[in-house]
């Protein structure tokens, strides 16, 4: 995080973290609040009682990056909707951040409980660096538990509507344009229309998902503790949506950090297995899962190809790997 400095006393902010937000959690800002730009996001920031080090988080929906004013008020009622409803079906020992307040007029702001813990995406590196697999296999047996409640827990008693699915690989690819040649994107749609004539991919029952399933957004605690946030993408879809897209978040780590992508694969054998664990017939749910997995798990590759700050050469392995993974169709 960025120590960006302390509020004013006079700040709309401060008058508004101090009265209605800090006593939820025992604190009157009497000695100010500091404030911190948290790492990877312009809008969201750490707010913390200078005398007891209680600590908040605000996210701003309306900023420089999100200038539709009633957009962002969609986006802000959604999360603290989806917030509270999540903390509704989970429990012990899953947690979802307890959002503490809204206020609509200082740029849509949301104001969450702070949590800590250690991030998915630190745990992989220690994993890594360490030599230690132990350590990971116990995360992602904690993490499958969590999704297969998250979403056994909100069945919305229709059927996956995948083509909003197929819609969102059109996003990507245009996303793509100048990395992916003409002959690639044009095999890349081919094997969307593949995927999207399956009738696997439409059958199961649609499930809420987290939507934003990254390793950044999944914190843990002891044993078998999870903590999730940031529910701003959820939505009703394939559960394989947020299994298939945390599936290729650990091949991206492992390929990117060791060079072999297979060293990925025993663990995200277990985290399939896993999953399938909390439901009747766990080899049959592996076998359905195991089919739908390549396409969300190439999707996710494609999405990860997007970001600039990576090497091209590196983007273009993963668009070379996203096409593997979309070639398995059926």
């Amino acid at each position: 995080m960025e120590y960006l400095g302390h509020l004013h006393t006079k700040d709309y902010l401060f008058e508004y973290l101090r009265w209605e937000i800090f006593p939820q959690l025992g604190s009157d800002c009497r000695n100010g609040v500091r404030v911190f730009r948290t790492i990877g996001s312009n809008d969201v920031f750490l707010y913390e009682d200078r005398l007891t080090n209680a600590r908040v988080i605000g996210k701003f929906f309306f900023s420089p990056q999100m200038g539709d004013w009633d957009g962002a008020w969609r986006k802000l009622d959604r999360e603290y909707s989806n917030l509270l409803y999540f903390r509704s079906i989970l429990s012990d020992p899953h947690y979802v951040a307890r959002p503490l307040g809204r206020n609509d007029d200082l740029n849509r702001l949301l104001v969450e409980e702070y949590c800590s813990g250690e991030p998915l995406d630190s745990v992989i590196m220690r994993s890594i660096t360490g030599n230690d697999p132990g350590i990971l296999y116990g995360k992602l047996t904690a993490l499958a538990y969590f999704l297969a409640r998250m979403h056994n827990n909100s069945v919305q008693g229709f059927r996956v509507d995948f083509e909003q699915n197929c819609h969102y690989t059109d996003h990507l690819l245009r996303r793509l344009e100048g990395i992916l040649s003409h002959d690639e994107k044009n095999e890349l749609e081919y094997l969307k229309h593949l995927w999207h004539d399956e009738p696997a991919m439409w059958e199961d029952q649609a499930v809420l998902v987290h939507g934003d399933a990254t390793p950044s957004n999944f914190f843990f605690g002891d044993g078998q503790y999870v903590i999730s946030f940031d529910l701003e993408r959820v939505r009703a879809t394939d559960r394989v949506f947020d299994v298939g897209r945390l599936a290729a978040e650990l091949q991206h780590f492992f390929l990117r950090s060791t060079g072999n992508k297979y060293a990925a694969e025993p663990f995200i054998g277990h985290f399939l297995w896993e999953y399938c664990c909390h439901f009747p017939d766990r080899e049959r749910t592996f076998e359905a899962i195991s089919k739908r997995v390549p396409f969300y798990m190439g999707t996710t590759l494609l999405r990860i190809a997007r970001n600039t700050y990576l090497d091209w050469n590196y983007r273009r392995q993963l668009i070379h790997e996203a096409k593997l993974c979309l070639r398995r169709q059926g």
